[in-house]
């Protein structure tokens, strides 16, 4: 059976960028466990909670097919959190399929994995500019998927984006 990681903020994950996702991978079967940055209840921007099971720090990449960074407030400073950025880099270097919406594809593109690729994020200059500073080319399309890279713009593409990373 194939698994999948759902990688939340602990404070002000996007609800609907996490259900949507969830959804998506769960239609497509594999088993799922929830990361942050720490174990316990994470709680999304507009007040859902799901329980973090496994912390950043001990995320073991071979242990799971798919990877899916979930954006919201929270999330934008995981672009700059060591342990994000390892997973980042070592979904790829495994050959996992790696995804992520909103504003977490900038964590994405601080952890390297975007350069030379086509890459989507949540629309401000600030998130463009990350993707550009670190060589992605940013298409403005609600979903956009690179080689075993699936990236998404914000919560309207949330059932899209889990749905494509479900079928990679």
């Amino acid at each position: 059976m194939s698994s999948a990681l759902i990688i939340i903020a602990k404070e002000g994950f996007q609800d609907h960028e996490y259900e949507g996702t969830r959804e998506g991978l769960e239609d497509a079967g594999p088993s799922i466990t929830i990361a942050s940055t720490e174990t316990g209840m994470c709680t999304g921007k507009y007040g859902g909670t799901v329980e973090a099971t496994v912390a950043l720090k001990d995320v073991d990449v071979a242990q799971y097919d798919k990877i899916a960074f979930i954006g919201g407030p929270g999330a934008a400073p995981l672009m700059d959190n060591e342990d994000a950025k390892r997973i980042a880099r070592e979904a790829v270097e495994k050959g996992k399929k790696l995804g992520a919406i909103c504003v977490a594809p900038t964590i994405l593109a601080r952890a390297g994995v975007l350069r030379g690729k086509k890459a989507t994020v949540f629309e401000s200059d600030r998130n463009k500019n990350i993707l550009a500073e670190e060589g992605a080319s940013y298409t403005g399309h609600e979903v956009t998927v690179d080689g075993a890279i699936v990236t998404g713009n914000g919560p309207e593409a949330a059932e899209e984006f889990g749905e494509v990373l479900g079928g990679l």
